[in-house]
């Protein structure tokens, strides 16, 4: 085999592998994806709904219970905005009130002192946020990092 046809094999290699890598990154962004914007919409829709359930957790929390309003609706626009094409800024935006909100989440069932179940719910779900924004593909980062 001649150098120019080694390289090009070599070229078709590394290029095969990075597809398979780009194809794997991405399918793991879709999925983390999606499991948060379930989470997300479901707990945003039980929340701006208020049923029985969520009226006793944020009276046993202590929280007014407008609040869960207020969660419900951040909730709803923080799932819309990850799963949809928009500024890489404002799903940065996102990806924090998630953060803020789940981590928010533990610390209170914590301070209640409410199972360990309720306290790493939560955090799992906060993985995945993680998961999500750290396999978000690669021009969502550069835009965001560009000013």
């Amino acid at each position: 085999m001649d150098t120019t046809a080694q390289a090009t094999s070599t070229r078709t290699k590394t290029m095969t592998t990075a597809t398979k890598r780009t194809g794997a990154r991405t399918t793991a962004y879709w999925i983390t994806t999606g499991l948060v914007t379930l989470v997300f919409l479901a707990g945003g829709i039980t929340d701006v709904a208020r049923p029985a359930n969520v009226v006793a957790i944020m009276n046993h929390l202590g929280y007014p219970l407008y609040f869960a309003t207020i969660l419900g609706i951040w909730k709803l626009l923080g799932a819309a905005t990850v799963v949809v094409p928009a500024p890489a800024r404002l799903k940065e935006w996102a990806y924090a009130g998630m953060f803020f909100d789940l981590t928010g989440a533990a610390f209170s069932h914590a301070a209640s002192g409410d199972p360990a179940k309720a306290i790493l719910t939560p955090l799992v779900i906060l993985g995945l946020v993680i998961a999500s924004w750290a396999l978000r593909p690669s021009a969502s980062y550069a835009l965001a990092h560009s000013s």
